[in-house]
């Protein structure tokens, strides 16, 4: 191969070699390599120092934001169509709840049996419509018909006995009177007759023996006479006395044969009002026993509402409370105030007219107001109430993207909205479904 000249690679593109000539050779010898050993100093931008630094201190205080303004305590991520989230308004709070109330009679009379006995013969049947005195079903019991039978035979034996003592009683006092009427004649005589002796015994026409006798004759019927008028005065005091004890005695054994002839009377069970019969469930020959109920009679066309509600409002419910179902008006007419199951009954009576198509045994929604329509801040009544209390809440962040637990203060709430008096601000989204998965959580991360 050939030699390749300078000239020829500068032609191919290459980079030209210029080869060195004596003369500059021999300038390079003398000069000498201090020059090469120079120290050469590097000039920095000003601006690419600091902007280092600057990255580094923000870096460090976006740090330091979010570990002072991050929330504390135990988190639950919960996906958002998981839970409802209700925004806070301002609005018009009415104060009621819904009361279910079941339609009863307004007024009912119970059928029990006075006395036991057989049952001979029915006369209706049941849910018939009566008036007083209807004859619904007929008793016997011989027992009974004896018994009376016979305390009729005691009373009358007793009241001949107290007519006789009447009688005596009343023979002693005329008896008393006859004896009387004697010794005041026997006065009267013989004291007309010692004053004739008296004028015959001074001629001597008389003896004095005879006249002695006649005046110790006319003492001893005054004497008499004394003790006369003091037995009968004793006898006419106890005999007043007795005759009012024998007669309140008379009255007492006519009411105890009255009360025995109409318990044998009760045998025939008879309407004691006007109504409609029902829970009338007897048959011929049955046996009734005493004091068995055997049915009911209610008022036709009168009902009222007998309700369960929730003890929270044992406190707020009062008599004459009004309440509404549809465009009839009620009152709270009755409380009871026996508290079974958390809950307590009370009765509704209606204001003028009566629905025409309500029945017995029928629910019926009513609203019952408990106070008057107030401005305030209202939320939507939810579950969470049951899991709270009412003592806080989740608010959701602007962002969306947390709810925060917050300490609130919840009123008086119905069957649509919750009043609101502390801790929420108008147009704050809160979360409202039911609690139970996060009670003891401090805060949600929202997800979608």
């Amino acid at each position: 191969m050939g030699t390749i000249t300078p000239m020829e690679q500068t032609s191919k593109g290459k980079k030209e070699i210029k080869m060195p000539t004596k003369k500059a050779n021999s300038t390079s010898k003398a000069v000498s390599g201090a020059g090469m050993d120079r120290k050469v100093t590097r000039k920095q931008n000003p601006l690419k120092k600091w902007s280092g630094v600057v990255i580094i201190a923000l870096a460090i205080v976006y740090l330091g934001y979010q570990f002072i303004t991050s929330p504390s305590g135990r988190s639950l991520s919960v996906d958002q169509n998981r839970i409802v989230v209700s925004k806070v308004t301002s609005g018009t709070f009415e104060d009621f709840i819904p009361v279910r109330g079941r339609v009863t009679p307004a007024k009912t009379v119970y059928l029990d049996a006075i006395e036991g006995g057989r049952v001979e013969r029915i006369l209706v049947e049941d849910g018939a419509d009566l008036s007083s005195g209807d004859l619904i079903v007929e008793l016997s019991n011989a027992s009974l018909q004896l018994n009376v039978l016979g305390n009729e035979a005691r009373v009358a034996e007793q009241l001949n006995n107290m007519r006789s003592i009447e009688l005596s009683l009343e023979q002693n006092r005329l008896q008393h009177k006859s004896n009387l009427v004697d010794i005041n004649y026997q006065i009267k005589m013989l004291t007309r007759q010692l004053q004739r002796e008296q004028q015959l015994v001074t001629t001597g026409s008389v003896a004095q023996t005879k006249f002695d006798d006649t005046s110790d004759t006319l003492q001893w019927y005054k004497n008499r006479l004394t003790i006369t008028l003091e037995s009968q005065a004793s006898d006419t005091r106890m005999q007043s006395e007795q005759l009012v004890f024998l007669k309140e005695t008379s009255k007492r054994l006519e009411g105890n044969l009255e009360i025995s002839r109409k318990n044998l009377e009760n045998m025939n069970v008879r309407a004691p009002v006007n109504g409609k019969l029902s829970g009338f469930n007897v048959e011929v020959g049955q046996s009734i026993g005493r004091g068995e109920r055997l049915g009911q009679i209610d008022t036709p066309n009168d009902y009222k509402l007998t309700a369960n509600i929730d003890e929270f409002y044992l406190g707020r419910v009062d008599l004459g409370q009004k309440a509404q179902f549809d465009n009839y008006q009620l009152v709270i007419s009755k409380i009871y105030p026996q508290v079974q199951n958390g809950q307590f009954e009370v009765d509704f009576k209606f204001i003028g007219e009566q629905p025409s198509g309500i029945r017995r045994g029928q629910t019926i929604q009513t609203k019952l107001t408990l106070g008057d329509e107030t401005k305030a801040l209202l939320i939507p009544n939810g579950a969470f109430f049951q899991d709270t209390g009412g003592n806080w809440i989740f608010v959701v962040t602007a962002d969306q993207s947390q709810a925060v637990k917050r300490t609130v203060r919840l009123g008086r709430r119905n069957s649509r909205f919750i009043e609101v008096l502390d801790g929420l601000e108008e147009g704050e989204q809160v979360v409202t479904s039911p609690y139970s998965s996060y009670q003891d959580m401090d805060r949600l991360n929202l997800s979608n």
